[in-house]
């Protein structure tokens, strides 16, 4: 750890898929602040020119679907190569699909665990190689709630979602011997495009959420920029493994 600036990025070369709104956003912007260069990947390229407003000079953004295996390595080769190296990678890309579990096609499925959690594992891989020249690496998986819980309407996304913790986990004792440190964040109810979409659709999500969050208020994207940098700098260089919930206290209220 760095003696006198253990949350400092200065120098540091970071990754964010789906970096272009919500979560994503928050935590590259609090990347960002910390001194990092920022590359932010989404397939939107309106969305991903409207984030690089906020984040400002020399962040960058990239066009890319992380469905396709080739393009979603070539993404992380293509970040590397205009930051100068790569450090951080933040795996939050993904998509949720609502239905009853009778209801989905298969196609659905492999589409949600596809873009949730299989692409996670094939950036990490691309990544590997650009750690190993650095000497060391950071990749924090975004996980959820449904990381923890069930919920009747989210089968493919909890699966997805669970299979994040155990993938950090199997990533983080890998690679602890390359100086790489694996971590996952599990965010709770946050006020993005994604759960404002589920209040439409799930009656009473709303009450509910408030009832149950003992900070008495949904999350912002900005709650998970602190979160961001620590698990992406220097002081967490002996913490791996682990899924750190980010909820507002919502997962340990019964």
């Amino acid at each position: 750890m760095g003696a006198m600036k253990p949350f400092d990025l200065s120098g540091k070369a970071a990754l964010v898929t789906g970096g272009n709104g919500g979560i994503g956003l928050g935590m590259a912007a609090g990347l960002a602040r910390a001194g990092a260069r920022v590359a932010i990947a989404g397939r939107d390229a309106g969305k991903n020119q409207s984030a690089l407003k906020k984040l400002g000079e020399p962040a960058i953004a990239l066009e890319a679907d992380l469905l396709d295996e080739k393009a979603c390595r070539e993404m992380v080769d293509e970040a590397a190569r205009k930051l100068g190296r790569l450090d951080i990678l933040v795996n939050n890309a993904g998509i949720n699909v609502r239905k009853q579990p009778q209801d989905y096609p298969l196609e659905e499925w492999k589409r949600v665990l596809d873009s949730n959690l299989t692409s996670a594992f094939v950036a990490s891989q691309a990544a590997y190689a650009h750690f190993l020249r650095a000497k060391a690496g950071k990749i924090v998986n975004i996980g959820s709630m449904m990381s923890i819980f069930g919920a009747s309407f989210t089968a493919p996304y909890a699966a997805s979602k669970g299979g994040i913790v155990q993938l950090t986990r199997a990533l983080a004792t890998a690679w602890a011997k390359d100086h790489v440190q694996v971590n996952a964040v599990l965010p709770g109810w946050i006020d993005t495009a994604l759960t404002r979409r589920a209040r439409d659709e799930v009656q009473g999500l709303h009450e509910r959420v408030l009832a149950r969050t003992p900070a008495g208020r949904w999350g912002a994207p900005e709650d998970l920029a602190g979160i961001a940098v620590f698990l992406c700098s220097a002081a967490s260089d002996f913490i791996t493994g682990t899924a750190i919930p980010v909820d507002g206290g919502y997962s340990v209220q019964g």
